[in-house]
Formats: structure tokens, C-alpha cells, sequence
């Protein structure tokens, strides 16, 4: 049965009447597939396709090119779900034109639903710049990847009560330039409570911040055990897909050794009177 499309009122209508939405990265076709079948709300082709899709240890490497070639990849495969574009490093930072016009490469050339950058209330005058093109914006605040290192590496943000304010300021000056949704990251989940207590017009997600947000993001391989670098405490492994991927290649691949693969089932065969034929023109005109 096909799915109807997940749009921003239908959204707010969950928020409205309770009801958490789901969200989850993608980075692939055949994953977004998955998803669409299982009918998740939302999808975000995060930057973090730089370490868990291309082995890097950061998300800093992670160009436009890579985003947008993913995405679309992604939009193919679920073609329902909210889709999400993740603005890379130094996509957006630079100047408010230069968010603009990258915000407007996802909409245009992957058929995003919306965009997320990362950032405070410093950032609030590129999510203005980018509404106002008409591109829905979402921000990020508590662990923001791509200032990892400013930020003390990947650890909990806002555990004093002055950090803690200081993102439900920000919340509250993205909010007021046009966010339409906030991701809260690693933040505590007091925090995380009392900042969805004071949205106004705006979904508050949590990642590892919590049950009190509108709904909760996690990263689709740390469901799986498909990140072998490490697993963060706030993903649930939903199924150890990461082990069953591994014994089943060792497995291939002692077969391959051994001889037991392929056996007369993997593979075709050829009618007699073919072959004979083939014989007999090889011997006429050999190779």
C-alpha cells in the first residue's frame, strides 16, 4: 500500500495530538527502502555518512557533492517520509548567500523536505535567510559534530545550569528566526523537557536528550551494530545485523576457499546439443 507523503502539517498534527515521530539517518537507496516500508516519519541523509559510509573520522571532510549525490539516492528509495538534508561543513557558515544557495541545491536536485544546519543563536541569521528563500530550516544544538572540537569532542552539552541556559536561549533565537524544528543533541533531559515545554510553531527532536521531545533521532547504524569505530550509550541496538554481516562473509569466504561454493544451484548450465555445437565451431575456428 502506498504511504502518504509525510509533509510539515502532517507533523505538527502528530505533535498535536501526541503522537512521537520517528526519525532516522539514511545514507543509501536500498536502506531508504527499508524505511519507507517500515514507515518512519523522517529521514535525515546526515554529514555523518563522513564517518559511518566513507570510514572518516570526522564529519568535517564531507563535501556538498557527497550530500546531495546520497540524498538523492535516499529520495529515491522513500519517496514518503519527511526528507532531511544535512548541511555540510562550511556550507552555510560563510555567508547567509551561500546557506541559501546550498539549502536551494537539496530542494532542487534531491527533493528534500527541509534542511539542518548546525548552531546557535549565531546562526539564526542564516536560518532567517533561509526561510525566507522558503526553504524550511532546521537547527541543531547540544553536540554539534562539526565544532566537535571547540565543544570538548562528543560528550554531553549543558550539564551547568549556564550551558543550559545557553541553549534554551539558542532554541529560542532559531525559534524566533524560523525554525520549524530543533534537533537537541547529548543534551540533559531536563533541558531537553523544558525546551519543548517552551516551543511555539516548532518540533523538538531528541538525539540521546531524553523522552520529552516530539519525537527521537537515532543514527540508522548504531540500531544495527554497523559502526564498528564504537557504539554510543544512547543508541538501542535493534539487531546485531553488523555480526551477522561478518560471520556471513567469513563464511563466504572459507566456501570460495574450500570449494563448497558455488554449488550446481548458483550457477547454469548448457544443453548438449549446444555444447557439441560449440565444440565443433571452436575446432573449425579455435581460438
Amino acid at each position: 500500500m502506498t504511504r502518504k507523503k509525510v509533509t510539515l502539517p502532517v507533523l505538527f498534527k502528530k505533535v498535536a495530538d501526541g503522537e512521537p515521530i520517528s526519525w532516522l539517518t539514511c545514507y543509501d537507496y536500498p536502506t531508504a527502502h527499508f524505511q519507507e516500508q517500515a514507515g518512519i516519519d523522517m529521514i535525515l541523509v546526515g554529514d555523518s555518512l563522513g564517518m559511518t559510509m566513507l570510514g572518516y573520522d570526522s564529519t568535517l571532510p564531507v563535501t556538498m557533492e557527497d550530500m546531495i549525490r546520497h540524498t538523492q539516492a535516499v529520495r529515491r528509495g522513500s519517496p514518503s517520509a519527511f526528507l532531511v538534508g544535512d548541511m555540510p561543513y562550511m556550507s552555510y557558515q560563510a555567508s547567509s548567500e551561500t546557506a541559501v544557495l546550498n539549502a536551494g541545491r537539496f530542494m532542487a536536485e534531491a527533493g528534500c523536505d527541509a534542511i539542518k544546519l548546525e548552531g546557535g543563536a549565531e546562526m539564526a541569521p542564516r536560518i532567517a535567510a533561509i526561510t525566507a528563500a522558503g526553504i524550511p530550516a532546521f537547527g541543531h544544538l547540544g553536540l554539534t559534530p562539526q565544532s566537535a572540537s571547540a565543544i570538548g569532542g562528543f560528550r554531553l552539552q549543558g550539564k551547568s545550569a549556564l550551558q543550559a541556559k545557553k541553549i534554551m536561549d539558542d532554541a529560542k533565537a532559531l525559534q524566533e528566526a524560523g525554525a520549524v524544528a530543533i534537533l537537541l543533541e547529548l543534551v540533559p533531559d531536563r533541558v531537553c523537557k523544558l525546551v519543548t515545554a517552551e516551543a511555539e510553531g516548532c518540533i523538538i527532536m531528541s538525539l540521546g536528550s531524553g523522552p520529552d521531545a516530539h519525537g527521537q533521532l537515532l543514527i540508522y547504524h548504531d540500531l544495527f551494530g554497523l559502526y564498528p569505530k564504537f557504539k554510543p550509550r544512547m543508541a538501542k541496538v535493534y539487531g546485531n545485523a553488523g555480526e551477522i554481516i561478518e560471520n556471513g562473509l567469513k563464511q563466504y569466504h572459507a566456501e570460495v576457499k574450500d570449494g563448497t561454493f558455488p554449488a550446481k544451484e548458483h550457477y547454469f548450465g548448457m544443453k548438449n546439443a549446444a555444447y557439441d555445437e560449440l565444440v565443433n565451431l571452436t575446432e573449425e575456428t579455435p581460438f
